[in-house]
């Protein structure tokens, strides 16, 4: 093993304390663009596993968000700081090996078998980071905190928590932050057991692009602004939607259990997106009689193109027909080339907002792997005029899993005797 020589000045500098603070519990949370999954994610277990003596558990919610966003991160690491000859990358089964032994393994909350099966080849397990902590269970968390016991007393154990803050009604803010009477302007909080930092993208300017602060620092919307811009924990008002409930789908006790067979009345709606935004389809079964709609699954993915797009499709729905933003025909085309059984939508005046007061007549059941349907119908909400009031105008952010689902029921709006095609087209 050469010896390496990492310096100083690729590390974001708020964060270089923590390249040598070894407090069992880390939370970094904060705004957008403030490079926290940069140096957590991508740089501190590069930094760490080239010293030998630790290893590193990487975790999301659902596993197969994995390859594209953390994954990710770390290869670019590599690349980047030129150590390409010193790791083995597994892609197959994402796991990332030092020369010297130690390594890097990821896994999915949503995997429980994966979760316990895996044991580095050398020492034991010293760091769990789990990105997007907000996606997560209280439970899961403990269940993670086990797996740091046992091996040496002489290495110190870590578990990091990586979020944007974005509702107060987190039970991660109910258990690290409300006992605080954590402020707004608070920025660090340290005891024996916790170290806890908030940041926001002025920490982060030396990465960022004047395109990239202006996004930021324009925000109209004041949720928004709050938790993306000033890193602040999210406080709604005017919800759109309060009908939807959360449940394990896949367990047969569950009241809400429907077997594969049974989803006969499938829909299926695709919003386009690419760089910022995501392609995200939501996978979901109508039950009329009871006016219930359920959320079996979802796509959700950035970056990619239409050709990579179509496999993931055809994945979870097969020969289904999807419904998809009508805004796109060549985006619709391609796919069809590639086997999606798709179709634009019939978009016309008004159809927002017939279709918001249309579903919000429904009883929207989402499985608990539909991590980015669940976030979206919780934060969907009004805009404000100047004085605060709501207006019926929903904020055009966050809602592609809720696009797509209007999308994909349009024909069930139209029959449902809510009027014709003519009367909602936008």
């Amino acid at each position: 093993m050469p010896e390496v020589q990492i310096h100083k000045e690729v590390f974001n500098d708020v964060y270089l304390p923590f390249l040598e603070d070894y407090s069992p519990l880390q939370i970094i949370f904060g705004g957008s663009a403030s490079g926290k999954s940069v140096c957590f994610i991508g740089q501190r277990p590069i930094y760490d596993v080239l010293r030998g003596g630790r290893n590193y558990l990487i975790i999301r919610q659902v596993g197969r968000t994995i390859r594209n966003s953390v994954f990710n991160e770390i290869q670019k690491t590599i690349i980047d700081w030129g150590l390409t000859g010193l790791f083995n990358i597994n892609k197959s089964d994402m796991v990332i090996t030092c020369s010297n032994g130690y390594q890097i393994l990821f896994s999915g909350l949503d995997d429980v078998e994966k979760l316990k099966s895996i044991t580095p080849l050398k020492g034991v397990i010293t760091d769990i980071v789990i990105e997007e902590a907000t996606e997560t269970e209280q439970a899961s968390i403990k269940q993670l905190e086990k797996r740091l016991r046992g091996g040496s007393e002489d290495i110190p154990k870590r578990m990091t928590l990586l979020f944007n803050p974005i509702l107060q009604t987190s039970w991660i803010y109910q258990e690290y932050f409300a006992s605080l009477a954590w402020a707004d302007d608070q920025k660090e909080y340290m005891s024996d057991e916790i170290h806890i930092l908030k940041t926001t993208y002025k920490d982060n300017l030396r990465f960022l692009t004047k395109q990239d602060v202006k996004r930021l620092e324009n925000e109209k919307d004041s949720y928004y602004y709050d938790v993306y811009t000033l890193g602040n924990w999210g406080v709604l008002g005017e919800i759109i939607f309060k009908n939807w409930k959360v449940f394990d789908l896949s367990d047969p006790d569950c009241e809400y259990y429907l077997p594969d067979a049974q989803r006969t009345n499938r829909r299926n709606g695709l919003d386009f997106g690419f760089s910022s935004d995501p392609a995200a389809m939501p996978v979901m079964h109508f039950d009329k009689k009871r006016s219930r709609l359920y959320f079996f699954d979802e796509l959700y993915e950035r970056g990619l193109t239409n050709q990579e797009l179509a496999p993931l499709v055809i994945g979870l729905i097969g020969k289904d027909r999807v419904i998809c933003d009508s805004s796109e025909p060549k985006s619709i085309q391609e796919l069809k080339e590639k086997g999606v059984n798709a179709i634009g939508a019939k978009k016309g005046k008004d159809s927002v907002n017939f279709g918001i007061q249309w579903l919000q007549g429904l009883e929207l059941i989402i499985d608990v792997k539909c991590i980015n349907t669940k976030r979206e119908f919780s934060t969907y909400h009004w805009k404000k005029d100047k004085d605060g009031n709501a207006m019926r105008i929903p904020v055009d952010k966050d809602n592609h899993i809720i696009d797509g689902t209007r999308y994909g029921m349009e024909d069930d709006m139209v029959e449902s005797g809510s009027g014709t095609i003519e009367d909602w087209r936008e």
